[in-house]
């Protein structure tokens, strides 16, 4: 893949979003990275140490953060091509079991996760339609895709919570949706649905997990990142509105 020079948006300075800024960075394209976490986002920008990554600040499921967010983007580097939301926010229930679901919370996580991510959509849209051009990314899930596979879980101190697979299949008729609404009007919108990613889970969860895939069961960041730049390439401009799935065939 050809190498772009790009300014992209990513919320979240998780796993993925690090990951994704990184190879953003090695690939001489500037970075607006955000998060609500000042110190993960000065500890990336430590370890990239780039004049072209500029970090924010501010919780980015609020409609005037986001906003703030775009502004310093276009104070920054004139233009933003694209954007990828990789925001993760959870509330302090969050992966509890359906039995003991609370409804303060349940709504809490829908709200910020589900609800965050159309706002930052109108937003960053918004900006595209100024600037006639545009590439968006969310970040859905296998389980988004199909419900998840309970054998996998039992007996260990890990869940797949009915939260989780109700915001990503909404993340994925969310994408399908701004396709759609926004068709005729040079703006891409796409999401990646990635399987289980290796993140120090117990060796009985990998071996499980496993036997459900193909070839190598858990896959990393880095492989869901150079997705995202696949997406984010020119080489992928007629792909619009489509969910694609990096899970090493967990779904089949």
């Amino acid at each position: 893949m050809k190498n772009f020079k790009k300014t992209i948006m990513v919320t979240g300075a998780g796993r993925i979003g690090s990951s994704v800024t990184l190879d953003l960075i090695r690939k001489g394209n500037n970075v607006l990275l955000g998060d609500i976490d000042k110190a993960r986002l000065l500890k990336i920008k430590k370890k990239i140490n780039s004049k072209n990554l500029k970090i924010y600040q501010g919780d980015l499921t609020k409609k005037n953060n986001i906003d703030k967010f775009i502004k310093f983007g276009i104070k920054n580097f004139k233009k933003i091509h694209a954007a990828v939301y990789c925001s993760y926010p959870k509330s302090k229930k969050w992966g509890a079991s359906f039995e003991n679901l609370d409804e303060y919370y349940l709504n809490q996580d829908l709200q910020k996760q589900l609800g965050g991510s159309i706002i930052f959509c109108q937003r960053i849209i918004k900006r595209f339609i100024q600037q006639k051009e545009g590439n968006l990314i969310l970040i859905s899930s296998i389980q988004g895709v199909q419900a998840p596979k309970f054998e996998h879980y039992k007996n260990l101190k890990m869940s797949s919570p009915i939260e989780y697979s109700a915001i990503k299949s909404g993340i994925i008729s969310i994408t399908k949706y701004l396709s759609k609404y926004y068709r005729n009007k040079n703006i891409r919108v796409n999401c990646v649905s990635p399987g289980g990613i290796k993140d120090n889970q117990s060796n009985e969860f990998i071996k499980r997990y496993r036997k459900s895939c193909n070839s190598i069961g858990l896959i990393s960041d880095s492989d869901v990142s150079k997705l995202i730049l696949f997406l984010l390439s020119e080489e992928s401009k007629y792909i619009n509105g489509q969910n694609l799935i990096i899970d090493d065939g967990w779904t089949l």
